[in-house]
């Protein structure tokens, strides 16, 4: 196994976040032609999730349960906003 360290500065959440969207789309791409990459970092999975969401997809973060759901979804469902839970 083969190892690599990268230590970013001088960067924005913002870019940080791209900067690891784009790494996980070179490990996707590799994937078919043999390496397996593995990468850690603080939020990987939650950054990478957002990067997946659809263009246009606002988020809203349900009051009692903390679920993100999206205007999307609530389009397809019918309700214009979620319903707090008695």
């Amino acid at each position: 196994m083969k190892e690599i360290h990268i230590k970013v500065s001088n960067i924005s959440e913002r870019q940080w976040n791209s900067f690891l969207i784009e790494l996980n789309l070179v490990r996707s791409s590799w994937r078919k032609f043999g390496p397996r990459i593995e990468i850690k970092a603080k939020n990987f999975e939650k950054i990478i999730k957002w990067g997946r969401r659809k263009p246009g997809a606002k988020e809203l973060e349900h009051e009692t349960h903390n679920n993100i759901i999206t205007y999307d979804k609530l389009k397809r469902s019918g309700n214009k906003t979620p319903h707090a839970r008695s």
